[in-house]
């Protein structure tokens, strides 16, 4: 009997944390009229098992909130929705507007994720026009006026500028990294060129003639 009971509560366990994982197929509809707290994460990833437990207690503590979501995408399984989003690494914190969503650069401790959680309000945004000032208003309208090929021209190119400019990131580090074991190569040669000279002899002998009372300079 206890048996059983352990399962049931094992099984309830897991369809419930099942509940949080957001997919490309329940996106909008989970999302939809709330202020987003997203972990992208691998399975594999050392850094996402550390900060599961914790990240866990958050979602739990915010399942069922009225304007705020917490929950996890697995980019194993929906890689076109961590793409989407803008994912590289494992992992990757974002919140806000679900449409426009903004890292997260804060601490990972639960009590820093508690507090970034609960800082989250709705805000501002193309469906939820009563949040936004006069001049938040006519932003959006100006956009909202753009055909759909415009807006996705748009998109397409901010995000092709992203890349270019990763590309070029990745690119310069790759060359200061040739550039620095270049030089570490060049300073470890002459470093052992110097011992070969008789250096460390040369430090033996005068530490012996010091102690010794002998040396004459």
């Amino acid at each position: 009997m206890r048996f059983a009971l352990a399962v049931v509560c094992v099984l309830a366990f897991v369809a419930a944390a099942s509940a949080f994982d957001l997919t490309a197929a329940n996106w909008d509809a989970q999302t939809a009229g709330k202020t987003v707290f997203i972990k992208f994460f691998a399975p594999w990833c050392g850094h996402c098992k550390a900060m599961k437990p914790d990240w866990d207690k958050l979602m739990a503590e915010y399942a069922g909130h009225a304007t705020t979501l917490v929950a996890d995408v697995d980019c194993t399984v929906e890689k076109d929705l961590c793409a989407d989003n803008g994912v590289q690494g494992y992992p990757t914190l974002k919140s806000g507007d679900p449409s426009a969503l903004e890292d997260y650069q804060g601490g990972r401790s639960l009590s820093a994720l508690k507090d970034f959680a609960s800082s989250l309000k709705p805000s501002c945004s193309p469906t939820n026009l009563s949040l936004c000032d006069d001049e938040q208003k006519a932003k959006i309208e100006a956009v909202q006026a753009k055909s759909v090929a415009e807006l996705e021209a748009f998109i397409k190119a901010g995000e092709d500028k992203k890349a270019s400019l990763e590309n070029t990131f990745k690119s310069e580090v790759e060359k200061l990294q040739k550039q620095y074991e270049a030089l570490m190569k060049v300073k470890e040669e002459g470093e052992k060129e110097v011992n070969a000279s008789g250096l460390n002899l040369a430090k033996a002998v005068l530490a012996a003639k010091n102690k010794d009372g002998k040396d004459e300079l």
